[in-house]
């Protein structure tokens, strides 16, 4: 019989399987140095080390490039395994495979990142070519923890550099201990433009501008202003009254019978009252500078209402509508190639203060009585048609035609603020009023204009006030009334 194997002794290879054994052979125990008759002793167990493996440089990696190796925990038999706190070391504490370079960075001192700033190099801005946005970005990021770790280590925030431009002067205010707070609030002093002071009113006049305010198309806080502005630029637009006396071929009648047409043109247009009165003015002042034969006076007439129509209408009727009414007396071409010779010899000055401007000014005294403002506007209409009133202005004209329109309704006495708002006082206006009365105490010689103003939505107006003239003028001085504006002596 042979004899019989000696005891094998079960080695735990692996701690974490104590059921796998391996049997231990002679050979293997000669290999080991191991006595195989000696008693089984019971080996110490050691803590398991990371297997490593060595490169070719001697520099140790870890096994299978595992980087949680340094996370697992001893075990010991017959022990709960024992956890490590080994969680809180970072990755980069850890032995790893590869190890990238990088540069060592501290963040204590300041004076350094100072002055690397002063020396990094501006970036161009967009559409140079440059790339500068990540820099700038990395910047910003930093900013916070910058001035956290400043504050850590104690060091004094310091200023940063502000500039005030304000008028062309720029101030620099460094950060200096000694600095005041005025240097840093420095601003040019500007004389501040003085608080604009309110109208004053005589007395007995009421303020009617201030219910405006409200209302941003009433310019209530300029109206005195406005109007003082028209009254000084009236005198440049008058017109010579006298420039018949150089005119060979035209008379006060052929005027007369081409304003009365340019009515009837300016009622079929259905054209603002502003145009008609501009084109008439147009047309004198033309004349007082140029001699014009009769058989060009009525160019001159359509190419003044044309003018008139585009610089006062929104919607101006065309050349050709124009050329129409002419009954193609002229083309086109003569109209435009007219236009240029009128605006060259006015030197394009179309700056004619209206009467129907100081009309609504005055009716806003009279609390917009709508009948005597349209009594008011046939009476102005009479000093286009009658060259007499061409030596006043237009305020004045408004202010005498209101002044008759509220005598013939009788609405009561040219107050206070009657006079202010018009501009004039009752003696101011006698003149002109006495011309109205005359002119409607007369035969009509203007039927245009008269029919005009004999339709209902005028009121009647040119019925109304011809018959209160003809029983009222005896009573005002006016007692030759038979002969018509022809016939009187220039």
């Amino acid at each position: 019989m042979p004899p019989g194997r000696p005891a094998t002794r079960r080695l735990v290879t692996n701690e974490n399987d104590e059921n796998s054994s391996t049997r231990m052979t002679r050979a293997k125990a000669a290999a080991l140095d191991v006595d195989v008759n000696a008693p089984p002793t019971k080996p110490t167990l050691q803590s398991k080390k990371p297997a490593t493996t060595t490169a070719a440089n001697g520099r140790r990696r870890a096994a299978l490039g595992d980087v949680t190796n340094a996370g697992k925990v001893e075990v010991t038999e017959g022990k709960k395994a024992a956890t490590a706190k080994t969680g809180l070391v970072s990755k980069a504490a850890q032995p790893t495979g590869v190890q990238k370079p990088r540069a060592t960075t501290t963040r204590t001192a300041l004076a350094s990142k100072e002055a690397a700033k002063k020396t990094e190099v501006k970036r161009a801005g967009s559409g140079s070519g440059a790339i500068g946005a990540s820099s700038t970005k990395r910047k910003v990021a930093t900013t916070t923890v910058k001035q956290d770790k400043i504050a850590e280590e104690g060091e004094p925030v310091r200023k940063k550099v502000h500039t005030l431009v304000e008028s062309e002067k720029v101030v620099e205010v460094a950060n200096d201990e000694n600095a005041k707070v005025d240097s840093v609030t420095e601003k040019v002093s500007q004389p501040e433009p003085a608080p604009q002071e309110k109208h004053k009113y005589p007395p007995g006049v009421k303020d009617l501008d201030s219910e405006d305010l409200d209302d941003p198309l009433m310019a209530a806080e300029y109206a005195n202003e406005i109007f003082e502005y028209l009254r000084d630029l009236e005198c440049e637009s008058v017109p010579n009254p006298e420039y018949m006396a150089h005119q060979d071929d035209l008379e006060w009648k052929t005027r007369g019978i081409l304003i009365d047409w340019l009515i009837e043109v300016h009622t079929r247009f259905h054209l603002l009252p502003e145009t008609l009165f501009l084109a008439i003015n147009i047309i004198d002042r033309f004349l007082s500078e140029k001699v014009v034969q009769l058989d060009r006076l009525q160019l001159v007439g359509i190419t003044a209402m044309f003018i008139a129509s585009k610089y006062e209408e929104v919607l101006s009727p065309h050349v050709a509508n124009f050329v129409h009414v002419a009954d193609d007396g002229f083309s086109e071409q003569e109209i435009l190639s007219a236009e240029r010779f009128v605006l060259s010899t006015l030197d394009f000055n179309l700056s004619y203060p209206n009467p129907m401007n100081f009309l609504r000014r005055i009716s806003k005294a009279d609390n917009y009585d709508i009948q005597s403002r349209t009594i008011g506007k046939y009476l102005m209409e009479i000093s286009l048609v009658d060259h007499r009133f061409m030596a006043y202005r237009s305020s004045h004209i408004a202010a005498a035609a209101m002044y008759l329109s509220r005598m013939i309704l009788d609405r009561g006495p040219w107050d206070e603020t009657l006079s202010y708002y018009a501009g004039y006082t009752e003696e101011e206006i006698e003149p002109v009023f006495l011309l109205m009365v005359d002119y409607l105490a007369r035969p009509v010689i203007h039927e245009a204009f008269y029919k005009k103003y004999a339709s209902k939505k005028f009121l009647k107006a040119s019925l109304l006030t011809r018959q209160w003239a003809k029983r009222c003028a005896p009573e005002l001085g006016i007692t030759d009334t038979k002969l018509s504006l022809d016939e009187l002596e220039p």
